[in-house]
């Protein structure tokens, strides 16, 4: 009985193998000739996923397209980053630590400005620049007086939104009461 099922394996493994030979010469024969000859055709342009050929990365630093034009501050709420957009269009850009509420995406006005207060969290800030209000709390962009830019207590609802005080003092010159200030995801 060994012996014959030993030959039975054996007798199946062929016939496999005869149809995968088969099935793969079969395939040659269909095969397209510009598919047959490797390096016989031009390389294929590349696509991005913008569907452009050739396009080059986005710059991480441009000012959003989506944030309008005009002189405006622009808050980008996934990459952590603002930019004060002047009338000829030229930026300053620079990083920001957000606060644990954030504004909806939208265009806001700055409604209000401190030149020195206590933050939500008790921090000594300064150059408090506000534009939203949400669920009670406004939001508005400060810089800590000692420089700092932690992270805010996720158990508490704060609005300030930081930044170093170089680039607070830089957005307390720019943005007076109803400047326009674009948030974008």
């Amino acid at each position: 009985m060994a012996r014959s099922s030993s030959g039975l394996v054996a007798g199946l493994t062929a016939a496999a193998l005869a149809g995968v030979v088969f099935l793969a010469y079969q395939a040659s024969a269909n095969m397209p000739d510009n598919l047959a000859a490797p390096g016989s055709q031009s390389p294929a342009p590349s696509v991005s996923a913008s569907g452009s050929p050739e396009a080059k990365p986005a710059d991480p630093l441009a000012v959003p397209a989506d944030s309008g034009t005009g002189a405006r501050v622009v808050y980008a709420l996934a990459d952590r980053r603002v930019w004060l957009v002047d009338d000829k269009g030229e930026p300053r850009t620079f990083t920001v630590m957000p606060s644990t509420v954030d504004p909806k995406p939208g265009t806001y006005a700055v409604t209000s400005r401190s030149g020195k207060v206590a933050g939500s969290d008790g921090t000594p800030i300064e150059h408090v620049v506000r534009f939203a209000t949400v669920g009670g709390v406004s939001i508005g962009f400060s810089a800590a007086v000692d420089g700092s830019m932690a992270s805010p207590d996720p158990s508490k609802k704060t609005g300030g939104v930081r930044m170093k005080r170089a680039d607070g003092d830089a957005m307390w010159k720019f943005a007076a009461i109803g400047a326009r200030v674009v948030v974008v995801p």
